[in-house]
């Protein structure tokens, strides 16, 4: 038999009240081994800015030194 059968053997003998719980250590397997490193996009969706509400629309005077990031970063 193969692993794969061998897991699904063990699977069939699992009681059904403990389904739920195999489930989620599965998932939690599954998640752990995925693999971590992404493309540029999946990097760039990582960052977080702390900034003022207006930064964006406003970037170029924060730029400048017009305006001042100060007490305004939540």
């Amino acid at each position: 038999m193969t692993t794969r059968e061998l897991i699904q053997a063990e699977i069939a003998n699992v009681p059904d009240e403990k389904l739920e719980e195999l489930y989620r250590l599965v998932q939690h397997f599954t998640a752990a081994a995925a693999p971590t490193c992404g493309g540029i996009m999946a990097k760039l969706r990582e960052i977080r800015i702390e900034a003022p509400a207006d930064f964006a629309a406003n970037l170029d005077l924060y730029l400048s030194g017009e305006k001042n990031v100060g007490e305004d970063v939540p």
